[in-house]
């Protein structure tokens, strides 16, 4: 089992920017897949950013390229979505996701996730 604790989330004005959080325990190895998420009001959930743990490869929906940066520190287990130049259509619920079962080549956006978070709030405003 793994339990994600998603933070960070707020309210910025556009052009602004938020770094979320994700804490993750409850898995005793190092490696895995994960990812962030996000679903705004009436719209499916997309996939935002996705990593695994022990490689440097990422990967970035292209609604989000060259704005948000998904990082990992391992030490502490935290996942973290640096999003900068934020526009009101980032408005969303943010979620982190991890898979413990998907190898590291298979791991991407499409990877299917059976852990995720409750979410934080991003609100950016016009």
């Amino acid at each position: 089992q793994v339990q994600l604790v998603e933070s960070g989330g707020g309210s910025v004005q556009g052009g602004g920017s938020l770094k979320l959080s994700c804490a993750a325990s409850g898995y005793t190895g190092s490696a895995y897949c994960i990812s962030w998420f996000r679903q705004a009001p009436g719209k499916e959930r997309e996939a935002v950013a996705s990593l695994y743990t022990t490689r440097p490869r990422t990967y970035y929906a292209d609604s989000v390229k060259g704005r948000f940066t998904i990082t990992h520190d391992n030490a502490k287990n935290t996942l973290y979505l640096q999003m900068s130049v934020l526009k009101p259509e980032d408005t969303a619920v943010y979620y982190c996701a991890a898979d413990t079962s998907t190898a590291w080549f298979d791991c991407d956006l499409q990877t299917h996730y059976n852990y995720w978070g409750q979410g934080t709030q991003v609100t950016v405003s016009s």
